[in-house]
């Protein structure tokens, strides 16, 4: 039986809306469900999927407001699996899912947000960024050779680069939010011995040979270096208009279960409806009926 009351409390458990007392280490990655098993959890999964198809039904057809959602994680941190169940109820005509990886010369040839903002969902659509404009500020943070690659004026890369894109990003997300695209952004908690396990069993089974990459295991060497990233920038950019959810992610069925929760709630608080229909509309539609019934009498002359 769906319970909406525990959905609700799972999507405020793990909310960052302010980042000034932010602290990692108070969000345990394999935070067990108090009051949820497994099995609850999968079949409050697959109700869920219903509601959020539903709702999202509504969102296009409204098509007033735009729901843009950011997933950041460590690799293996379950972002493409999370997706992929989280949204597998939902009509593809209203989702829109990028993937950002290493940006490209013409991407390096423009400022950091400019590839990202031409993926910006349309209204009525959900759109969903599988990483983001949050890697200016994590992977180039701990890789600083790369940010020479963006060919900034030197006088520009100062100690204060990353405040100051932290400004810029919080800034972007005011804006969006002014604009009718609703922002939620989830970093999938894993713990490093997580991260090793699902390394181990990529290799261990053949069919999942391809998901590994040699980098992986050198990436693993800078995990501190990350986690004060991620710290420092969900610290920066947790806002109320566009919160952090911080998801226990060692298990993967809970780490779905927290973002289903926390689509469902956001797409409520916006009360879509379907589109009312007014009485000129409502006589187009009669006129549209009996031009069709019509039609259907003309054909049973003619038999």
């Amino acid at each position: 039986m769906f319970d909406k009351s525990k959905m609700q409390k799972l999507a405020q458990d793990f909310r960052v809306a302010s980042g000034k007392s932010f602290r990692l280490k108070d969000f345990n990655p394999g935070h067990a469900a108090e009051g949820i098993s497994k099995e609850e959890g999968q079949e409050m999964l697959k109700e869920s999927s219903q509601l959020i198809s539903d709702l999202q039904e509504k969102l296009y057809a409204q098509s007033q407001w735009a729901l843009l959602l950011i997933f950041q994680a460590m690799d293996a941190g379950g972002k493409d699996g999370t997706i992929k169940h989280v949204m597998s109820g939902i009509n593809p005509q209203g989702c829109q899912v990028f993937s950002f990886k290493q940006p490209s010369l013409e991407e390096l040839n423009h400022d950091f947000l400019w590839r990202t903002m031409r993926a910006m969902p349309e209204r009525g659509k959900i759109g969903i960024f599988n990483r983001s404009y949050y890697e200016e500020v994590l992977v180039i943070r701990v890789h600083k050779d790369l940010l020479a690659k963006q060919n900034l004026p030197p006088h520009l890369v100062t100690e204060k680069i990353w405040q100051e894109r932290f400004e810029d990003i919080s800034a972007l997300e005011r804006y969006l939010g002014r604009n009718g695209i609703v922002v939620r952004k989830f970093f999938l908690n894993m713990s490093k011995e997580e991260q090793k396990k699902r390394f181990l069993s990529r290799l261990d089974q053949p069919e999942k040979n391809w998901k590994f990459s040699d980098s992986d295991v050198r990436e693993r060497k800078y995990w501190n270096d990350y986690m004060e990233a991620y710290e420092d920038t969900i610290k920066n950019t947790s806002s109320s208009n566009a919160p952090w959810y911080i998801v226990p992610a060692d298990r993967k069925w809970l780490a779905r279960l927290v973002v289903s929760s926390v689509i469902i709630e956001t797409l409520e608080s916006l009360h879509l409806s379907l589109p009312k229909i007014d009485a000129a509309r409502t006589s187009e539609l009669q006129e549209a009926r009996r031009s069709l019934e019509r039609e259907e009498g003309a054909s049973e002359k003619k038999k």
